[in-house]
């Protein structure tokens, strides 16, 4: 076992998604205790800053969501402060954490991604949003997915199947961010595939298919125990399970990622994948779907998280 010496599992932050990462940061410490890992969990503030300047750490395993925590901020901190810690690094976080970057850069490899614009809340405030929203179903037509182009746990998303209903749909989205990102749907099977870096090259874990009780995979299907039915691995045929594994692979390192990651996608009819996004801090709590994948392959959150705890500490 790994000599780590002392860890700092840091949790919580000011964002919307504060509470997930308080449940994660909970979950994990409990996991790396379980494997003889000493471990204290922090929130990322000025005090967390202050002590580390004075008595840094081993390593860190940063397990905040949204702004701050996957937008690469709070990664630059860590290297500011010479601190060694898992997941990627502060530019490759920010390209993953703005989705229209990061479908861009995705699509550049090969990967196909949906139809999509961004809309600034000023645009829609200021130009006219009648005539603006006029074209976005011009150009994309019915169903569609409005999303803060910013953000993570479906906060501010919704899908949009009557025009009626887009308007209200803009100003949810407003809500959690300045730019709205408005994607053509894709209907299929939902699948999640989370990416571990190993000694060999990054490896994709069984895939996890949603099913959730709504229509729509949002923030209470996610973080609600029996909301939501999960499949590990997704109910796909063999080539179907390879596909998604490659796609997900493909797209950690198109993305620059880091020791670990997790990307969204649709398989829809006759096999064809559609990604969605990838997220550089995945959730840790009982209904996240990384810890399902690592069920799933017959492994142990504690061991990996070790593992690349100790992989990030030598680096």
């Amino acid at each position: 076992m790994p000599d780590l010496g002392r860890v700092v599992v840091l949790a919580g932050g000011l964002s919307h998604e504060r509470d997930v990462s308080l449940r994660s940061g909970g979950r994990v410490a409990e996991e790396l205790r379980e494997q003889g890992v000493d471990v204290e969990v922090h929130d990322a503030d000025a005090g967390f800053v202050a002590s580390a300047a004075l008595d840094p750490p081993d390593v860190v395993l940063p397990l905040l969501h949204g702004e701050q925590g996957e937008d690469g901020s709070l990664r630059t901190v860590l290297d500011l402060l010479g601190l060694p810690y898992v997941g990627s690094g502060p530019r490759a976080a920010r390209t993953a954490f703005d989705k229209p970057i990061a479908n861009g850069v995705v699509a550049a490899a090969g990967i196909s991604v949906p139809s999509s614009l961004v809309l600034p809340h000023a645009a829609f405030r200021d130009l006219g949003a009648a005539t603006l929203l006029d074209g976005v179903l011009a150009r994309l037509g019915l169903p569609l997915v409005v999303q803060p182009a910013r953000g993570g746990s479906a906060l501010g998303a919704s899908i949009v199947s009557d025009a009626g209903d887009l308007p209200s749909a803009m100003v949810a989205c407003f809500a959690y961010g300045e730019d709205a990102m408005l994607q053509a749907y894709a209907a299929g099977t939902e699948v999640a595939v989370s990416v571990v870096d190993t000694a060999d090259g990054p490896v994709a874990l069984p895939p996890v298919e949603i099913v959730p009780d709504a229509p729509f995979y949002d923030y209470q299907a996610r973080y609600t125990a029996g909301a939501t039915e999960f499949f590990v691995p997704a109910r796909l045929d063999d080539e179907g399970l390879a596909a998604v594994a490659e796609t997900a692979v493909t797209a950690h390192a198109a993305l620059g990622l880091r020791d670990l990651s997790r990307s969204d996608m649709i398989v829809g009819p006759g096999g064809t994948i559609t990604w969605l996004e990838a997220n550089v801090a995945p959730g840790m709590t009982e209904t996240s779907l990384f810890p399902l994948a690592v069920t799933g392959a017959d492994l142990r959150l504690g061991e990996v998280l070790r593992d690349l705890l100790a992989t990030a500490r030598n680096r």
